[in-house]
C-alpha cells in the first residue's frame, strides 16, 4: 500500500512531517507520496509560487526514503481537484492498494467534495485526527464510516478502495499560517522546519513581505 497527501505546503513544517512519518509507520506503508497544490481550487491561492513550495518540499525530504515528491498538481497548470490526481495514480497503480491521506477537518466536508463517491472508487481514506480535532459526530460522517468502515489495520491496508480509517495521530502545535506570521515579524523558525528549508526561506525572503 502507498500513501498519498497533498497540500499547500506554505511552508512545509515539522508538523507535516512527523505526523506523516507516524502514519507511514502505522500501516507500514511502502512509502508516502506528497503532492504540493498547484493551483486551489475552493481555497485562496498560496503565498509561496509552486516553485518554491516544491523546492521546499524536495529539501525537507531529501534523506528520507519514506517520502516521495511528486509535482503533477503543479505540472497541470490548472486547478486540481483530488479525484482527478487519484485516478491518474489509479492508471500508473492499477491493483496496488491506495491510502490518500487527508485530516480530520477537511474529511467532515468530505461529503462537498469533487465526486466523493467515485475518490472512494479510487482509493482508502486514512483520516488523521489530532487532539482537539475530532471527526464531526453528524449524519453523513457517521454514514460514510459506517458505509466504509474496516474491522483491522490489515484489512484495510489489504483493500484497493473504498475503506476509511480513522487514525488518531500526534499534535505538534505549529502551523504554516504560524510560520508564515514568525518570519514576516523576523522571528526564528529553525525550530519549526528542516534547516534546510530555513535557509531557503532566508535566501529567498520568502513570506517576508
Amino acid at each position: 500500500m502507498i500513501g498519498i497527501f497533498g497540500g499547500t505546503f506554505d511552508p512545509v513544517h515539522n508538523g507535516h512531517l512527523i505526523t506523516l512519518e507516524f502514519v507511514h509507520r502505522a500501516l507500514s506503508l511502502e512509502c508516502i507520496f506528497l503532492i504540493p497544490l498547484g493551483q486551489a481550487v475552493h481555497r485562496e491561492q498560496p503565498f509561496a509560487n509552486a516553485e518554491y513550495r516544491f523546492e521546499m518540499l524536495l529539501l525537507a525530504v531529501a534523506h528520507n526514503r519514506d517520502f516521495v515528491v511528486d509535482d503533477r498538481e503543479i505540472r497541470k497548470k490548472a486547478p486540481s481537484y483530488s479525484v482527478d490526481t487519484l485516478t491518474s495514480y489509479r492508471k500508473e497503480m492499477p491493483h496496488l492498494p491506495i491510502a490518500f491521506i487527508v485530516g480530520s477537518d477537511a474529511f467532515n466536508h468530505f461529503h462537498e467534495w469533487h465526486k466523493p463517491d467515485r475518490i472512494l472508487e479510487l482509493a482508502n481514506l486514512v483520516v488523521m485526527q489530532r487532539p482537539g480535532h475530532p471527526i464531526d459526530n453528524n449524519e453523513t460522517t457517521l454514514e460514510l464510516l459506517e458505509t466504509h468502515a474496516c474491522s483491522s489495520h490489515r484489512e484495510f491496508i489489504q483493500s484497493p478502495a473504498g475503506k476509511i480509517l480513522p487514525l488518531e495521530v500526534p499534535q505538534m502545535d505549529i502551523s504554516s499560517s504560524d510560520i508564515r506570521r514568525q518570519i514576516h515579524n523576523g522571528e526564528d523558525i529553525s525550530e519549526y522546519v528542516p534547516e534546510a528549508v530555513a535557509r531557503l526561506v532566508r535566501l529567498h525572503r520568502l513570506y517576508s513581505d
